[in-house]
């Protein structure tokens, strides 16, 4: 338990160190920058289909621990990115609201996600059915923690598409918040199982997912597929997920 806990409460506390002594150089939120970050070339320079997951550290003390996560798709042709966003102000689901790949308030975004061309065109409708009929839509719904949030939202989309397996860092706390109502119950992709108590504890193992123990929004696992470590405020070191 005690090496347990130190492996929780180490990256927390390194993370917590390069905040408060290095600072994350947004200054205020409320002038921050909001621009794009030019990881999307124009809609019309890019007549393929897109999918993307974006990844980018949430504002002040809270990026700590957490990254906010949104979904950009464009049909085939289409003339213009549509992003999708879950937030806790105004009505949750945001749609164009920011830059597609727009820094999120001054943090330069991560691509997560990317798939283009046919196999993106196929997948699309799958993922704006779910955003769609979000069950999380109304006013009031949105919660930091343990969800649902804005990874909640995203991990719900994803889910609908396991043929991308996709995972999200282990920084994109309310993805584990069992929005679905089951506490129990296979993992996206279909490799794995998962438990989770309300998205409060819980653990998920499966050849893609690897294995992932959250506790209390702290998630510590361990990626065998494509080596590496995944520790709570730091995000992944090892090989890059595919994408």
């Amino acid at each position: 338990m005690l090496i347990f806990l130190f492996l929780v409460l180490a990256p927390l506390a390194a993370s917590a160190v390069r905040y408060f002594w290095l600072g994350d150089g947004r200054q205020n939120w409320q002038t921050a920058d909001r621009s794009s970050a030019g990881l999307l070339l124009p809609a019309a320079d890019h007549p393929e289909a897109v999918i993307r997951v974006f990844g980018a550290r949430t504002v002040r003390w809270r990026s700590i621990f957490a990254v906010h996560t949104w979904i950009v798709v464009k049909e085939k042709n289409a003339p213009t990115y549509t992003r999708y966003d879950y937030t806790a102000w105004g009505e949750p689901i945001r749609t164009n609201g920011f830059a597609p790949d727009g820094r999120w308030f001054g943090a330069a975004p991560e691509t997560i996600v990317a798939v283009n061309g046919e196999r993106a065109e196929v997948l699309i409708p799958k993922i704006r059915y779910v955003i769609e009929n979000y069950q999380f839509r109304s006013y009031g719904d949105y919660s930091v923690w343990p969800g649902p949030n804005s990874n909640t939202f995203v991990q719900a989309a994803l889910d609908a598409v396991p043929e991308l397996r996709a995972v999200l860092p282990p920084t994109a706390i309310g993805k584990d918040f069992p929005y679905t109502g089951k506490w129990v119950g296979l993992t996206a992709s279909g490799t794995g199982i998962y438990a989770s108590l309300a998205g409060y504890v819980g653990f998920s193992v499966g050849w893609v997912e690897g294995l992932e123990i959250n506790f209390f929004g702290a998630v510590l696992g361990l990626d065998i597929r494509r080596p590496a470590l995944k520790l709570p405020g730091l995000g992944r070191f090892g090989v890059t997920p595919g994408l």
